[in-house]
């Protein structure tokens, strides 16, 4: 069964960041709306397909979250959204964000990702789409350039 709008972003937000405390998980909650709103380049035509503010092809965009992949590079992917249970304060997250709501410093990103090291790369993903924003917790977040409207 498929999921709604709602449970899906609750499950992406429980995935990606239910590790990263309540803003943590707001930041990864404001990037898939700012892609799920944004009206050019690539995600503005994922998004778009179907009518507008698609949050479920922009979750289940191929290649985009790591929680949205059943397999990984070909190793089974038990971290993944279909093995999620949200709690109250997913659901929460994900109405608040759904509700036109951003994180402040995180507000118009497009890209996040967890580096595994104590900097941010200054570009992401190459070929420089997104320049550095801000980092929370262990995820740094990025902000669209020029070249992303190319996309």
């Amino acid at each position: 069964m498929p999921f709604d709008d709602r449970e899906l972003l609750a499950r992406l937000i429980q995935c990606e960041a239910g590790g990263e405390g309540e803003t943590g998980m707001r930041a990864v909650a404001t990037v898939v709306m700012n892609r799920a709103t944004i009206t050019y380049g690539e995600f503005g035509r994922v998004s778009q397909t179907g009518g507008g503010t698609n949050i479920q092809n922009i979750i289940m965009q191929p290649g985009q979250f790591t929680c949205a992949m059943t397999v990984k590079n070909g190793i089974p992917n038990p971290q993944n959204i279909y093995n999620m249970r949200p709690t109250d304060i997913h659901y929460e997250i994900a109405d608040w964000a759904m509700a036109g709501n951003r994180l402040i410093g995180v507000d118009h990103s497009l890209y996040f990702y967890n580096p595994f090291s104590v900097t941010c790369a200054p570009f992401f993903p190459p070929p420089n789409y997104g320049v550095i924003h801000n980092r929370i917790g262990d995820h740094c977040f990025y902000i669209p350039t020029v070249y992303y409207a190319n996309t």
